[in-house]
């Protein structure tokens, strides 16, 4: 009896079989466009990896020249600082020694002691910055907005 069905149905059957096989060959063209969209995909995921990879080699690079920069920069203020004070020690020497107003004249004497005003002034300020750096608020690249941390680069 199955067979005298499928006798019976023997048309339809072929073309059950031509839909099937039409349905497996757009199939098959999907898996290889979904392939290729892979390999694509991966390529580009490699690309942006290695982007990224240099990117925090450079990223670390600037955190170290920061660090080096600041450091300069502490020293730099520092002897600032001792050279600042071991000049308001002369001014104030020649300013208290009775030869050194003789020696000078009125300009120069008028000059060191308004040096000598200026330095006292420096000196007694809180910790001063150099005027060559814009350190105000307005400043985009602050060393204030600088984060140090360290706990991305191991991310």
């Amino acid at each position: 009896e199955q067979g005298l069905q499928l006798l019976e149905l023997g048309g339809s059957v072929e073309e059950d079989y031509i839909r099937i096989a039409r349905c497996f060959e757009a199939t098959r063209q999907r898996c290889c466009r979904l392939e290729q969209d892979g390999r694509r995909a991966r390529e580009q995921l490699a690309r942006v990896e290695a982007e990224r990879a240099a990117l925090e080699v450079k990223l670390k690079h600037a955190r170290n020249q920061v660090e080096v920069e600041m450091k300069k920069r502490h020293r730099a203020e520092a002897e600032l600082e001792k050279q600042e004070r071991k000049l308001q020690l002369v001014l104030e020497l020649l300013m208290r020694e009775p030869w050194g107003n003789e020696a000078l004249s009125r300009e120069q004497c008028s000059i060191l002691t308004a040096l000598a005003g200026r330095r006292l002034g420096a000196a007694l300020a809180p910790v001063r910055r150099s005027s060559a750096v814009d350190e105000s608020c307005q400043s985009l690249l602050s060393h204030s907005d600088i984060s140090y941390d360290r706990t991305e680069d191991d991310v």
